[in-house]
This record gives structure tokens, sequence and C-alpha cells, in this order.
């Protein structure tokens, strides 16, 4: 039988706090643990990470090499198939501004969407995207769903 105090709380770790500024016999007291003087013993200090006083930094030491292929990647926002299937009617037409104007983009589409094969689509619906995963390019011809690569 459990009685009231083997109970114990599951729900929140307790925080190992060390107390500072607490006296001399806290082993935390006086200086608090920064030390004596300088920049780092005052409140408010805060380490500029890659700073190192005058040196050359790391981050500039090394050399930049390689590829990225940041500025020429286009941002697609992806739909699940199951998503058009909650959101649209039959007859109606899938594409990036019907998706805004239904409030489901959260920004604006400037490379277009996606369509991703999660989920089956039993309405007949016309779509308007800029790329179809193959799964999703399977499903729809197999339901011949009308689509158009834009």
């Amino acid at each position: 039988m459990i009685t009231l105090h083997q109970l114990q709380n599951t729900h929140r770790v307790s925080p190992n706090v060390q107390r500072i500024g607490r006296g001399v016999g806290s082993r935390r007291g006086k200086t608090s643990g920064r030390g004596h003087k300088g920049d780092k013993s005052r409140s408010g200090y805060k380490r500029k990470y890659g700073r190192e006083g005058g040196q050359l930094p790391m981050y500039r030491k090394l050399p930049t090499r390689g590829f990225s292929n940041v500025e020429f990647r286009k941002e697609l926002f992806g739909i699940n198939l199951a998503r058009i299937e909650e959101v649209f009617e039959d007859g109606e037409v899938v594409s990036a501004l019907t998706l805004i104007e239904k409030g489901f983009s959260p920004r604006k589409l400037v490379n277009g969407i996606k369509i991703l094969g999660v989920g089956e689509l039993a309405k007949k619906v016309v779509i308007e995207a800029a790329s179809i995963s193959k799964n999703a390019l399977k499903k729809l011809e197999q339901k011949k769903i009308e689509f158009k690569l834009v």
C-alpha cells in the first residue's frame, strides 16, 4: 500500500540551482564565482561569440570553399493530398492563389506549390502546381484527376 510520504512528483524535474551571493560560507559568496574585476565580473556582461579581442577571429581565418545552393533554390509550399481532400470541394481549382484565398498558406507563394502524396484524394479537382511528387503523381493518374504543371 502506498502512503503519502512515498509519493513523488514525477512530472517536474527539480533544477539543481546554485544560489550565488549568499555569504562566504556558501562557496559562491563575495565575488559570486566571477573572479576579481574586469568586464566578466560585471552585471550585464554578454560574451560575443567569435570575438577574439583584436586577434583575427577563427571564422575569418578559415577558407570559404564549396558551393551553396541558397541563392538559387526555389522554396515551394508543400501540401498533401489528404489536406486537399479536407479543404477543397469537387470541381474547384487547387493553386497557389486558391490556397491563399482559403487562408491555408502562411506566406506568399512566390514559387508555387508542390503536391505531396500523403493520404487519398477522392474529389475531382483541377490541380495547378509547380511540382508533384512521384507518389502523388501515381495516385493522381490512378484516380484520373486532372493536373497541370505551372
